[in-house]
C-alpha cells in the first residue's frame, strides 16, 4: 500500500516512514525538503498519486497565534483537495491532547481549525491526539527558564516516547477510517513540576525547578487536566526512566 507522509522528515515522520517499511508499504516521506510544500501546493499532485493513505504529522515552523493557524488552514486545505484529486480513501492527522478542551489556547485553536476541515472534507479520516513527546521535555524546560530557574505549572502531565506515537499513528493508518479521534498517552502521569524536577537532575541540570501555578504553557496558563487524557485512552508501555538512557542527547 502506498502511504504518503507529510512532514515525512521530521521526528514523528521519520519513524513512520522507517517503520512502515520494515511493513511491506510503500512508504513516501513528504516535506519540502523532498520537493512537496503543502503551503503552496509544489510536488502534492505527483505525491499523492496512486495513495491509499495520506499522514499528516507536519508542524508550523511558528507557534504565533495568527501564523499557526494560518499554517494549518492553509496546508490542511491544500492537502485535502490534493487528496481529492487523487481518489485517497484515509486521511490521518496527528494532533494533541486538550484541543477541544483548550480552544483559547492559540495552538490548540489551530490544530482544532485543521480537524475540523478533516472531518468536513468528505473524505474518510482518522485523528490521533497525542501528549507532549519524551523528545521535547529539553525544549520545554529551556522556553520555561526565566533567570537561571525552570518555571513549571503544578498541572498533570503525561508524556510519551516518540517511538510509541509513530507506532499508534502507523496502526491506525493501516486499519480501517475511524472516522473520529482517538487518545494516546504515555504511561505514567505527574505533575508537571514535579517530571521536570526529576527530569533536571536525571540530565545533571543545576537548574531549579520553580513551581508557578502562573507559568504559560503554549502561551497560556494551563488548568490541571488540559495535558492529559481522557478516560479511555491507549497508554505506552515506555517510561520516561527506561527511555532516557538510551536518548541522553539534548
Amino acid at each position: 500500500m502506498k502511504i504518503v507522509v507529510i512532514g515525512g522528515t521530521g521526528l514523528i515522520g521519520g519513524k513512520l516512514v522507517a517503520r512502515l517499511g520494515e511493513h511491506g508499504h510503500q512508504a513516501v516521506a513528504a516535506s519540502p525538503n523532498t520537493g512537496v510544500n503543502t503551503l503552496t501546493g509544489e510536488g502534492l499532485a505527483d505525491a499523492l498519486a496512486g495513495a491509499s493513505v495520506v499522514i499528516d504529522v507536519s508542524n508550523s515552523p511558528s507557534f504565533e497565534d495568527a501564523a499557526v493557524l494560518e499554517f494549518f488552514e492553509t496546508s490542511t486545505r491544500n492537502l485535502l483537495a490534493a487528496e481529492r484529486g487523487a481518489g485517497v480513501g484515509h486521511h490521518v492527522a496527528l494532533s494533541v491532547v486538550g484541543t477541544g478542551r483548550r480552544p483559547d489556547v492559540g495552538y490548540f485553536r489551530a490544530k482544532l481549525a485543521q480537524e475540523k476541515l478533516i472531518e468536513d472534507s468528505g473524505i474518510p479520516f482518522s485523528v490521533v491526539h497525542a501528549t507532549q513527546f519524551f523528545e521535547f521535555a529539553h525544549r520545554i524546560a529551556d522556553e520555561a527558564t526565566v533567570d537561571g530557574s525552570v518555571r513549571i505549572p503544578p498541572v498533570r502531565f503525561q508524556p510519551i516516547a516518540g517511538d510509541e506515537v509513530a507506532q499508534a499513528v502507523g496502526r491506525t493508518a493501516v486499519g480501517a477510517p475511524l472516522n473520529k479521534g482517538v487518545e494516546i498517552a504515555g504511561p505514567e502521569q505527574y505533575r508537571m513540576d514535579e517530571f521536570f524536577r526529576k527530569a533536571l537532575a536525571a540530565w545533571g541540570d543545576p537548574r531549579e525547578v520553580v513551581t508557578d501555578p502562573k507559568a504559560r504553557y503554549f502561551g497560556a496558563e494551563m488548568r490541571d487536566r488540559d495535558l492529559v487524557p481522557l478516560d479511555g485512552a491507549t497508554l505506552g508501555e515506555i517510561t520516561y526512566a527506561g527511555w532516557l538512557p538510551d536518548n541522553p542527547a539534548k
